[in-house]
């Protein structure tokens, strides 16, 4: 199936292969920005759940608590967060606002989720 429009099978596929590519390349967090939303063209969630081998559902929440506190329309993301491989893989709404208080509830936890993917204690 394709799409000649902004959203569906073909930026599904373009999400994945991006996300596989960071990691296979080394990065140990990947960081989407957009498509996490309701309109059709928006598939990041789908596309990235397709290619995380564990959801990391608390995180995705946490960041979305964050922008609520800011923003209503926040509960309206319906971004995912999880592990590929050994990387931590963690999507944003699209807006500045988003990534300005996604980015620090990442960073929190980054460290800690690359030592555990690693093998390292949980201390």
């Amino acid at each position: 199936m394709d799409d000649d429009g902004d959203g569906g099978p073909r930026r599904s596929r373009r999400d994945q292969d991006a996300i596989r590519c960071a990691v296979d390349d080394g990065s140990r967090l990947v960081v989407t920005t957009g498509g996490t939303g309701i309109a059709p063209r928006d598939v990041t969630p789908e596309a990235t759940a397709t290619v995380l081998d564990r959801e990391l559902p608390g995180l995705a929440e946490a960041i979305r608590a964050v922008g609520i506190a800011t923003l209503p329309q926040a509960m309206l993301s319906r971004a995912v967060a999880g592990v590929l491989d050994r990387s931590l893989v963690v999507n944003l709404a699209g807006s500045t606002g988003a990534v300005r208080d996604g980015v620090p509830v990442i960073l929190q936890i980054a460290a800690h989720v690359v030592s555990q993917l690693d093998g390292g204690d949980h201390g």
